[in-house]
């Protein structure tokens, strides 16, 4: 498995911050990729709360399956991805001075097998997953500070 961590100082305060990134219906705002997300629970996440993410790259749509392992909100998350890509995805909140927020991803994955798994890999590899991660991270940052 390939893991990429990816941290941020964002200049809002954690729970703030938390609004922003506990809520997946915001994935499509974070990456192009990402058409759209389905059955997110109207009251927010919590342990054992599942949605779907359409994920669209190079003409191929393809769905990954999110349950979500753990949650202390707003402090910690940690969700299973299950489809294309298998991963698992740790986000954690640490407060800062100046009500100022530490955001940290920490994301474990690897890709199935198969023609669509070697695809993705190759796309991913081709454009660096820090990369997408770190590009997720500062619109995540945007929109917590209210600038996107």
């Amino acid at each position: 498995m390939t893991v990429v961590t990816v941290e941020a100082d964002v200049d809002a305060p954690p729970d703030r911050v938390w609004e922003v990134v506990a809520d997946p219906r915001n994935l499509t705002r974070w990456d192009r990729h990402i058409a759209a997300v389905h059955g997110v629970p109207e009251g927010g996440l919590k342990r054992g709360s599942e949605y779907d993410t359409e994920i669209r790259f190079m003409g191929v749509r393809v769905n990954v399956h999110a349950d979500v392992m753990e949650i202390e909100p707003p402090r910690f998350s940690k969700v299973r991805l299950r489809g294309l890509v298998d991963a698992t995805v740790e986000t954690s909140l640490k407060p800062l001075d100046g009500d100022r927020t530490r955001l940290r991803h920490r994301v474990d994955y690897r890709f199935r097998g198969g023609p669509l798994g070697d695809l993705g890999a190759r796309a991913v590899r081709a454009m660096g997953g820090a990369g997408l991660l770190r590009r997720g991270v500062q619109a995540q940052k945007r929109q917590a500070e209210g600038r996107s």
